[in-house]
């Protein structure tokens, strides 16, 4: 490479870091990687992972627009933990060096962040717990009622078994990550509904991913025997895909759960490979997380959005924003996720699902 190349390959570098940089302002973006302090209104957006698929696609983009219309001059600085606790945390103690004035947090793990909460409110930052409950004093919280989701999952099983519903019927059961507070309210909630109904045969956690939640299924048909599992409880859409394939895999055809009404359930829904999911508006979470924010930004008084409280697993309690849930089947797609505009039905019924739109009247 000559003198003059070098000059030009050096010179598009600069070109293109300098535009990197620029872009990095803006917001939504994990920016200041420097440790540098944000200036201004500044809000900070931590979000748990990116397998589950409503955080990139719905949840952070719903945020940051709310945000924007409230405060026009604010700037959300996201980030998110990829399914790693120690790294929120590291996230988190970045947010508080930057000096970001409000931070929304959905914890990958509650507990272990409770002294990161804590740092973030030593040095005057409102913590807002977004879908799950963080421990430590945190100044609000929006969620779903999620024992009442678990519910809804319980009561979504033993409606489709209909008659085969018996304390009889073996009954796998896959939850979510114990490190998540919504996990065992879940959890708790199906329980409530389906114990005394069927047979909690086989019960794992399958950490909110396909991959384990397949393997959990998968050990449960050699235990149990795959005739004799009459249906599968799933808590979210995300494990309910690696399920749906471990079943299809045996040859098993029973009602199967999830929950977030993620695109591929709905889909697998309209074809038979899952049963129902629990959709829980995103919006109306999101709004109500953005209002808040806003709002504790600002000083002002937010009890008219927390409008009730909670009791997080530190024991403080939390004003909070329990919104209420609902459950999608074959029946009701068309009045529930396409009517609100989650999905278009273009976007539901691509060629492979034509057919199954049409006869459940999705369109």
């Amino acid at each position: 490479m000559n003198a003059l190349t070098r000059r030009m390959v050096v010179g598009t570098a600069v070109v293109s870091m300098a535009f990197t940089l620029a872009a990095c302002g803006k917001a939504g973006d994990d920016k200041n990687s420097d440790g540098s302090k944000s200036k201004g209104k500044v809000i900070g957006l931590l979000l748990p992972d990116t397998v589950t698929a409503r955080y990139e696609r719905f949840d952070r983009p719903l945020i940051q627009a709310k945000i924007k219309e409230l405060c026009a001059d604010c700037t959300v600085d996201y980030a998110n933990a990829g399914q790693d606790a120690t790294k929120q945390a590291q996230q988190v103690s970045s947010m508080i060096a930057r000096g970001v004035k409000v931070l929304i947090v959905d914890p990958q793990d509650a507990v272990g962040i409770k002294s990161s909460v804590q740092a973030a409110v030593d040095k005057g930052i409102k913590v807002v717990a977004y879908d799950r409950l963080a421990q430590g004093p945190v100044s609000a919280y929006v969620s779903y009622d999620n024992e009442k989701v678990g519910e809804l999952q319980g009561q979504a099983l033993l409606d489709a078994l209909g008659a085969k519903a018996t304390p009889k019927s073996k009954i796998v059961m896959i939850n979510g990550d114990d490190a998540d507070p919504n996990a065992a309210q879940f959890k708790a909630g199906a329980h409530h509904v389906l114990d005394g109904k069927v047979d909690i045969a086989y019960e794992q956690s399958g950490l909110w991913k396909d991959t384990v939640a397949n393997q959990k299924v998968t050990a449960a048909i050699t235990s149990i025997g795959k005739n004799n599992i009459a249906a599968v409880y799933s808590a979210n859409d995300t494990m309910a895909g690696g399920i749906a394939t471990a079943l299809r895999g045996q040859g098993i055809h029973v009602p199967l759960t999830g929950q977030d009404a993620d695109l591929a359930a709905i889909q697998r829904i309209l074809v038979g490979d899952q049963t129902a999911t629990v959709y829980k508006a995103y919006k109306p979470e999101a709004d109500a997380t953005a209002e808040i924010a806003v709002d504790l930004l600002n000083g002002k008084d937010f009890s008219s959005v927390a409008d009730s409280t909670s009791t997080s697993g530190s024991g403080n309690k939390v004003p909070s924003k329990l919104l209420t849930a609902a459950s999608v089947t074959k029946a009701n797609i068309q009045e529930t996720v396409v009517k609100d505009g989650l999905y278009t039905a273009a976007q539901i019924c691509t060629e492979e699902f034509a057919q199954a739109c049409k006869a459940a009247g999705v369109q």
